[in-house]
């Protein structure tokens, strides 16, 4: 059986999919299909859904981040293969191939659930971080040494290009030629690669004014030399979206609310307001167009309920065993799952005055925040010449004085895009392209990505 790799482009849907040529020419010379979102729409939980074929009541993976209620603490993109409560392809495969006396060889290229994942190859974004709070940039994989080697035949990994204020196409430049290496060196019977670039510029502009053209042929263009090298060795190659974009105009901030009504509780420090999980009676883990609400006392839950369904662009609310509706009847999920209207998204603040803000609201910290924050994408337009301030500021890191990168805006209304909840038309969907036999249906569920690819690897 010929390789697979699995190119996974963000936000890529039928819509746009003209405006790439080269991936285009795939889906004329296969099949594509749409695909049902799951719910939240969001990196983590599609991902889950892809890789294992389960349900999010299933795998546990109810949102790029959660409470983890046994330490009161909200995490965020955390890259644990073992947070997915069901096996993944790549463990059922080489399960399988060892019941049938063969071998399988996979890579797992900045596909989330990294870390520790059973995949002979796996290259992740991957910080150091020092005890006096410094942090250098750096990736991470297996087998040991391997992605020290790869930045050596293709240069250093662009990280700042991967989030922050100057994400943008050199870091999907970058993955791509990563996979390529990966290809010719090691051909795996399968490739999880993941190009982010369409993922920036909706946020930050909206849909209605992102420059779809230049993006998506940015896009293709920096698959070209992977989908050469796949001709070459004789391998196939199959693209997957997670989500759409769409516009936004509203911003709903559950937390300031829940403050306000006496329910949530933050603690004043020398480092602004910190969010304090275990004595607030209520507060949000916002995800985009979700918010996880969790209640400590059940007896809240009516009052906490009812705060949130007046709030303006809150759409729906489920409670108990109603979450199970959207398939969110999970531990991990909150007492209250919330979703937007389609225009509005979820901003995590609580603190009700910006001078309070915690220290690391104004930083690219995506693993402080007890949310999700695009205003990471932003420079603060108030800071005087905000890019030498980061120039300055990096500087005297290297000299050895401790200091914040405090240039990201505290504005949410400067987010313009957003997803996580079921597109409105078809064409904004996610898509599956692939070769082979086509499935029955033009449309077909998350999960079903899973079989599908099982099949294609002779499984």
């Amino acid at each position: 059986m010929a390789p697979l790799v699995l190119i996974n482009a963000v936000g890529l849907t039928a819509r746009l999919l003209p405006f790439a040529p080269r991936l285009q020419q795939l889906a004329q010379n296969g099949w594509q299909v749409s695909l049902r979102e799951v719910l939240p729409a969001v990196t983590c939980t599609a991902q889950a859904a892809m890789l294992t074929g389960q349900s999010t009541e299933q795998h546990g993976i109810v949102g790029n981040g959660w409470l983890f209620r046994d330490t009161g603490e909200v995490r965020f993109w955390q890259q644990s293969n073992r947070l997915m409560q069901a096996e993944p392809i790549y463990q059922t495969a080489r399960r399988l191939a060892a019941e049938q006396g063969k071998t399988f060889r996979s890579a797992k290229l900045f596909w989330w659930f990294n870390q520790g994942a059973a995949v002979d190859i796996s290259v992740t974004p991957k910080p150091h971080y020092g005890s006096d709070g410094n942090k250098v940039f750096g990736i991470h994989g297996t087998p040991d040494g391997f992605a020290e080697r790869l930045e050596g035949m293709i240069g250093k990994f662009p990280f700042h290009t991967f989030w922050g204020p100057m994400a943008g196409l050199p870091c999907t430049q970058w993955i791509a030629r990563c996979a390529k290496a990966v290809l010719q060196v090691s051909r795996p019977d399968l490739t999880l690669v993941y190009l982010p670039h369409l993922d920036y510029d909706p946020q930050r502009y909206g849909c209605e004014d992102a420059d779809w053209p230049r993006l998506v042929q940015e896009l293709d263009s920096a698959c070209e030399p992977l989908l050469d090298t796949a001709r070459t060795v004789g391998a196939r190659v199959w693209v997957v979206s997670e989500y759409g974009h769409c516009t936004v105009r509203r911003v709903v901030e559950p937390n300031r609310v829940l403050r306000r009504a006496g329910l949530l509780t933050a603690r004043p420090g020398p480092f602004g307001e910190m969010l304090d999980t275990f004595n607030s009676r209520a507060f949000a883990v916002c995800d985009h167009q979700l918010a996880h609400v969790h209640v400590n006392d059940p007896a809240d839950v009516p009052r906490v309920r009812d705060v949130l369904k007046g709030l303006d662009g809150v759409a729906q609310v489920f409670a108990g065993e109603e979450r199970g509706e959207v398939q969110l009847n999970h531990p991990r999920a909150g007492e209250l799952v919330a979703l937007s209207s389609p225009d509005a998204w979820f901003a995590y603040p609580y603190w009700l005055e910006d001078n309070l803000a915690p220290d690391f609201a104004r930083t690219v910290n995506i693993h402080a925040k007890p949310g999700y924050d695009p205003c990471e994408l932003f420079l603060d337009s108030k800071l005087w010449m905000p890019r030498a301030r980061i120039v300055r500021k990096l500087l005297m890191k290297k000299l050895g004085f401790r200091t914040l990168l405090d240039v990201v805006p505290l504005d949410a209304g400067l987010v313009r895009g957003s997803h996580g909840l079921a597109a409105a038309a078809e064409e904004d969907r996610p898509l599956l392209i692939g070769t082979g036999p086509a499935p029955a249906n033009t449309e077909l569920s998350m999960t079903a990505v899973h079989d599908l690819l099982l099949r294609a690897l002779g499984y």
